[in-house]
């Protein structure tokens, strides 16, 4: 594996807890057939929202009156094999570390078999409405990244 953020591919794997299923939908492919190479990133979002909503922090944002709101800074992809429609792929979520109010957050995409298709990482900052800044992680949300007793949801 080339990607930079990956230092041991075996044992980075082992560290994920948490997938969904997506199936690649005809219009995600281009005029060669396969997935849009922006397409990865419309895949980490959905998968990065659900894994959010099961650790609950995505229902505290969404809350009337809440102050706070999460923003990508910055999404990398590496594309390590083609994908084509209608296939059923797994994208696997987690937080790589934790800053004070970012998170480095990786993904892993797998096919039917197995087989990785992309990987890719992207840092999220917690944002204050009120001042526009990083608003730091609480230490029962840093928890909440480090727990590993998430499983794949199934949808």
């Amino acid at each position: 594996m080339k990607a930079n953020y990956i230092k041991d591919f075996e044992e980075w794997k082992k560290e994920f807890n948490f997938s969904v299923p997506v199936q690649v939908r005809f219009s995600e492919t281009d005029m060669f057939g396969h997935v849009n190479n922006t397409v990865p990133i419309i895949y980490f979002e959905f998968a990065r929202i659900e894994y959010m909503k099961e650790i609950g922090l995505m229902q505290r944002w969404l809350e009337d009156g809440s102050e706070l709101f999460p923003v990508v800074a910055d999404i990398q992809v590496d594309y390590t094999q083609q994908v084509y429609f209608d296939e059923k792929l797994d994208v696997h979520v987690k937080v790589d570390s934790t800053g004070n109010s970012s998170i480095d957050v990786h993904y892993w995409i797998t096919n039917e078999k197995g087989e990785t298709c992309f990987t890719g990482r992207g840092a999220m900052v917690q944002i204050s409405k009120k001042t526009g800044k990083g608003h730091r992680w609480t230490e029962q949300e840093k928890q909440l990244f480090t727990k590993n007793h998430l499983i794949s949801a199934k949808n």
